[in-house]
């Protein structure tokens, strides 16, 4: 069964910069820099879900468009179905331990799969940059009546 991102809203802004503030703060300095956010923040595991989706999913799923997929290609869109997956039944069944979970989750998925273009393995700088393209579509439009 394909893991499927229903029709949602986008994150607003707010909730960009925790979850990145949080991604940030465990990948530089661990989970002490961390502690008791999960608790503070029970909409945390919410949020860090939806970024794992926005980061995850576009990796792995197999393009629509693709001129030429092959069994390694939908191989990988059933490795990202199931990171998903469980990270969602981990936010759904225990949103304060899964905190930690996803943004980890996170974390090795972005050191590990996504090409970091210029930033020479510095995972910081590609959150940082994520958290920048994340951000736009997050802030309102705003219109001006001349």
């Amino acid at each position: 069964m394909p893991y499927l991102i229903p029709p949602r809203t986008p994150l607003t802004p707010e909730q960009v910069e925790r979850g990145f503030d949080y991604l940030l703060a465990l990948q530089m300095g661990g989970g002490a820099a961390v502690a008791g956010r999960a608790e503070a923040d029970p909409e945390l595991a919410f949020v860090l879900l939806r970024l794992a989706e926005d980061i995850i999913w576009p990796v792995t799923a197999v393009d629509g468009e693709s001129t030429d997929p092959c069994a390694d290609s939908f191989a990988l869109d059933e490795v990202g179905c199931v990171l998903l997956s469980a990270l969602r039944d981990w936010a759904r069944d225990s949103p304060t331990t899964a905190v930690p979970g996803i943004a980890r989750s996170i974390i090795r998925f972005v050191e590990n799969v996504v090409p970091d273009p210029g930033h020479r393995g510095d995972t910081r700088a590609t959150l940082e940059t994520m958290r920048d393209e994340h951000l736009a579509p997050a802030h309102p439009v705003r219109f001006s009546l001349t």
